[in-house]
């Protein structure tokens, strides 16, 4: 936390935000974590990137991921500054294997995440962890596929 306030002390940015990406392992992993986080921080120009895949660490949260999704938002709405877009799916292992995948391969709750993301201004919604170029472009499709399914319009 002290890094982070230094940081932020240091540059003192007036229309940027720092961001730290949520992970399964270490803190932020939840919409809890990273709202403490930003308490505890406590400077106007912290705020929350959001990667639900990321946050996505249980079976729990896998199977129930559209309403992890909208627990993310009406927790952290306020503060996302910008979003990952990647999917999920677990493996059929002895323990818990999840695996990240292209959007439109998994079982993320793309409808529910374009839908919530709709509700926020001038969010940067960006690709990743791709291999090639063209599965970025099949994602790209795979999310405006949605998108036009869903009725949501977006700035592209």
């Amino acid at each position: 936390m002290e890094t982070v306030r230094y940081i932020i002390d240091q540059v003192k940015p007036v229309s940027a935000f720092y961001t730290l990406e949520p992970m399964p392992y270490m803190l932020p992993d939840s919409p809890d974590s990273y709202l403490q986080l930003i308490k505890a921080i406590d400077r106007k120009q912290f705020a929350a990137h959001l990667d639900p895949v990321n946050m996505i660490s249980s079976p729990q949260r896998y199977f129930n991921n559209a309403a992890f999704i909208r627990e993310c938002f009406t927790k952290l709405g306020p503060y996302i500054k910008s979003i990952h877009a990647k999917d999920i799916t677990i493996l059929p292992e002895l323990t818990v294997h999840l695996e990240e995948r292209r959007p439109g391969q998994g079982s993320l709750n793309y409808a529910v995440l374009l839908q919530e993301t709709s509700k926020l201004k001038d969010i940067p919604f960006m690709l990743e962890h791709l291999e090639k170029q063209e599965d970025y472009i099949l994602a790209a499709e795979y999310v405006r596929e949605t998108w036009k399914k869903t009725g949501i319009s977006f700035l592209e």
